[in-house]
Formats: C-alpha cells, sequence, structure tokens
C-alpha cells in the first residue's frame, strides 16, 4: 500500500462518503496501470499494463532489499496479496524459491486473475488465512517475510503488535530476513519501529521509498550483521545482475543510522551520504 492509504480522518469520512466503507476491493483502470484500491482516494496495489511483473510502486522495489541480506531464499512468505506485485515479481525472479501468499480477503483472491497471478503449483500458493493466526505456530519455515498487510484504513493491529512480529521472527529460519512496509503518515510508526527492532533483538535497518510515504524496515535473524561496505557492494552487484537499484536504499539505510545512532546497527565504513536520493 502507498502513502494515499493512510490513516488520516479526513480520508476515512471522505472513503466513507464514497460508499466504501466495507472496504471493498475494486479494480481502477489507468491509461498504463491497473491497481487496486479500497476505497475512491488510495491505491493498495498497481500493475504496469506493458509490464505486467514489473514493480510499479516504489516501495515494493524497496522492499527487495532483502536481497541484501539474503540473495538467495527458498522459501518467501508474503503477508498480503494487493494485486499481487511481490508475489508475482518473487515468483519469477527467484525460480528455486517457494512463494506462499497470506491473504485474508477471499475478495481480494478472487481478482488474482485480473492481475495475472500465476495459478496455483508446487511453487506458489496463495492461503486463504489470517496471518496472526498463521504464523502464530511456525518455527523456522521462511527465508524471508514480506510483511504488506493493509486494509482500507492501512495497518491493521493484528498485524502489527508485539506478539505477531515476535511470531514472524520465530518463522524465519536462522538466515532469515523480515521486511515491513510500514507508512510515515501513520501515527504508529515509531511503535511499530520499535516492536520490530525488539522482536530482531536490535538488528533492524531501515530505509525509505522513493516517491511514496513508506518506510521499509529490515529486520535479521541472523547472528552476523553485515558491514557498510559489504552492504554497498551486494548492491551494484544486484543492480548489474537484476537490474534494480538497490544502491540508493543502502545509502538511506546509512543515513538513518547516523541520525538514530540505534544499538545493533553495523559500524559505518563509509562517508556521510548528503545528496537527495
Amino acid at each position: 500500500m502507498d502513502l494515499s492509504a493512510d490513516h488520516n480522518p479526513f480520508r476515512q469520512a471522505l472513503a466513507r462518503q464514497w460508499g466504501k466503507t466495507s472496504g471493498e476491493p475494486v479494480i481502477r483502470e489507468g491509461l498504463r496501470t491497473r491497481s487496486l484500491c479500497f476505497d475512491a482516494l488510495g491505491i493498495q496495489s498497481s500493475m504496469r499494463r506493458s509490464d505486467p511483473l514489473e514493480l510499479d510502486l516504489s516501495y515494493t522495489r524497496a522492499m527487495m532489499s532483502f536481497q541484501l541480506f539474503h540473495s538467495n531464499p527458498q522459501d518467501i512468505l508474503i503477508v498480503g496479496l494487493g494485486g499481487g506485485s511481490l508475489s508475482k515479481y518473487c515468483f519469477h525472479k527467484f525460480p528455486s524459491a517457494r512463494v506462499t501468499t497470506v491473504e485474508i480477503d477471499e475478495r481480494v483472491i478472487a481478482l488474482r486473475e485480473q492481475f495475472f497471478i500465476p495459478p496455483e503449483s508446487e511453487r506458489f500458493q496463495i492461503v486463504h488465512a489470517d496471518a496472526a493466526e498463521y504464523l502464530s505456530d511456525r518455527i523456522g519455515v521462511a527465508d524471508v517475510i514480506l510483511l504488506d498487510g493493509f486494509d482500507a484504513f492501512g495497518l491493521p493491529a493484528g498485524l502489527s503488535s508485539q506478539y505477531f512480529y515476535d511470531s514472524c521472527h520465530t518463522a524465519l529460519r536462522s538466515e532469515g530476513v523480515l521486511v515491513a512496509n510500514l507508512l510515515n503518515s501513520d501515527p504508529r510508526l515509531t511503535t511499530h519501529l520499535d516492536r520490530l527492532r525488539r522482536a530482531c533483538d536490535g538488528k533492524l535497518f531501515r530505509t525509505m521509498a522513493r516517491r511514496e510515504g513508506n518506510t521499509i524496515a529490515i529486520g535479521l535473524r541472523q547472528g552476523t550483521v553485515p558491514e557498510w561496505f559489504d552492504l554497498y557492494a551486494r548492491a551494484e552487484a544486484i543492480t548489474k545482475s537484476m537490474g534494480l537499484d538497490l544502491y540508493r536504499y543502502v545509502k538511506k539505510m546509512e543515513r538513518h543510522h547516523r541520525a538514530e545512532a540505534v544499538p545493533g546497527y553495523p559500524s559505518s565504513n563509509t562517508p556521510a551520504v548528503e545528496q537527495n536520493v
């Protein structure tokens, strides 16, 4: 979900006025894109008509920063289907990985063909379930967990509690990575980050999407935290091999580290970054 689907009371009231109080998912057709929306203003997911597999919204590209910490996942678990952007991309870009997506709203799942979401297979599965319940008793089942589960009014309480984040951490394997999409406009943003940091024993990175108002939090289960020069080198390699520019997100990670001095971050090995990225 991008910046437009926030917690602003004015937006919520306007959404109700448009008759979308139930948060029913609808498809909005644009000149170049097809979007999944929950109300008159908010965009849940966006797909390029010319390239349905490409990541259209910048926050989804930022979430791919998990590759900096785990380049060859065998099991990717995604919370929140939306228009399937993350699910499709991971399925096609990581051919050796199993991709499981947990979605609570069957109405969203019913729109899968409209967004060219792959059929069920040994490598690709959509599970109709409450992610909080689904993850409550799973131990070491995923190398990467991507959290992008939103409803019409933002991030549900059940998908942002300390218990839920702790469950996600437990569901990761020893070298696992947890990535959470958060809205900058959410008044509980600091609380979410604190809970994620606590769940990941302080090993939390923070970057920003290029255009939308999204913070991307990246938590690690692995014991050794990479140094900054390693992250920059990995970003350059990924840019060359996949055409996905992750270098900008490492810059933003380091910028947040310098500003916040959060325990658990790696020591800095590169000059301060001041340009606008």
